[in-house]
């Protein structure tokens, strides 16, 4: 198949849907299909040599000839404006959605505008919880993880407890985890916590440290990729994950279990399915639930780590790249026939 797959951000943007992308074009094009991706990001200062085209920030011309040479178009995420040509050249289009489409705020209306034109499209989502808010048809496939990079590596020492990792957003709940931390050391529950990440609430949360008088006992390390954070998360015994918003889905928790941590992450969106059998799941926005639920864990967790779990390695392998790639490509192939016997039947 000649595949188009659009994403409105990709490399050397940083981010969930970014890898996802990636992930997705490198199974495609090991298992023999051509691609182009489709992105309004802009090239970073190297080269991208990829073995698959990039088409960046396409004006109409270029966008119109690209879903013209197409047989199958996948938008990981809808963009309207990305979409046009689909009005005029019938493709057989695929939207994976990654994130809700909001009923109410600013972007309500786009949002309605897109619901409107996925009437016309095959859509997946990548958690049950993304599926059940779309209110359409909608099958679920699950995420891929880097599983080359995110992986048991022997030797490294587990001599710390607790990591988190993400943007330092207020979205992603990590006052909870310092609050929770606190009611833990008031309890005589001595823990440490490393926070992975940057943001424009990284001062406010190194404010509340010292108010909540948690000095020594947390880490800041800033922003980590790659080694970085492999070897990060396989010093740790619990990575948390406290979103106070609903998270779509939650690559961390695989990239955690891969590593060997044991996922805590709150009742929130896709987590608990992207924690899956190992993960615990706590009340989302109660620090008190999560300390309850940190100390037992904290006292069992394997000094080895998780990552050699029966349960975890079955549910890692369905989100391996290789595996989810082949079930994407099952389900282009289908629509593609699928809506070739349509059109001749129009004919």
């Amino acid at each position: 198949m000649n595949i188009l797959m659009c994403s409105v951000p990709f490399r050397p943007s940083v981010g969930g849907i970014e890898t996802v992308t990636e992930l997705l074009a490198r199974g495609f094009h090991e298992a023999g299909h051509r691609l182009t991706v489709v992105t309004q990001s802009a090239a970073g200062a190297a080269a991208d040599n990829l073995p698959y085209a990039v088409l960046r920030r396409p004006g109409a011309r270029a966008l119109w000839r690209a879903v013209q040479g197409s047989d199958v178009v996948l938008h990981n995420n809808i963009s309207l404006r990305l979409a046009w040509p689909l009005l005029a050249l019938r493709r057989p289009w695929v939207v994976a959605h990654h994130t809700w489409l909001p009923r109410e705020g600013p972007a309500a209306r786009a949002a309605g505008w897109k619901r409107l034109a996925l009437r016309h499209a095959r859509n997946v989502a990548v958690s049950e919880a993304l599926a059940a808010d779309l209110g359409l048809p909608c099958e679920v496939l699950p995420n891929p993880y880097d599983s080359a990079l995110f992986r048991r590596v022997p030797g490294t020492a587990r001599t710390k407890d607790i990591v988190c990792v993400g943007r330092l957003v207020s979205d992603k709940g990590f006052a909870v985890m310092l609050h929770a931390l606190a009611l833990m050391h008031a309890h005589g529950h001595r823990h440490t916590l490393t926070i992975v990440g940057e943001g424009p609430e990284g001062a406010a949360l190194q404010g509340l440290v010292s108010v909540l008088g948690l000095q020594g006992l947390v880490q800041f390390t800033g922003a980590l990729k790659g080694q970085a954070l492999v070897q990060t998360l396989h010093q740790h015994r619990v990575a948390v994950v406290p979103s106070v918003w609903e998270e779509p889905f939650g690559l961390v928790a695989l990239e955690a279990q891969a590593c060997g941590c044991v996922p805590v992450v709150a009742a929130s969106g896709g987590l608990p399915q992207a924690a899956g059998p190992a993960g615990v799941v706590f009340a989302k926005g109660d620090p008190l639930a999560l300390a309850a639920r940190l100390v037992p864990v904290l006292r069992s967790a394997p000094p080895e780590g998780i990552a050699d779990d029966p349960r975890v390695r079955r549910h890692l392998q369905r989100h391996q790249p290789a595996a989810v790639a082949q079930a994407y490509l099952q389900l282009l192939e289908q629509h593609a026939q699928h809506r070739a016997v349509a059109l001749a039947r129009q004919a």
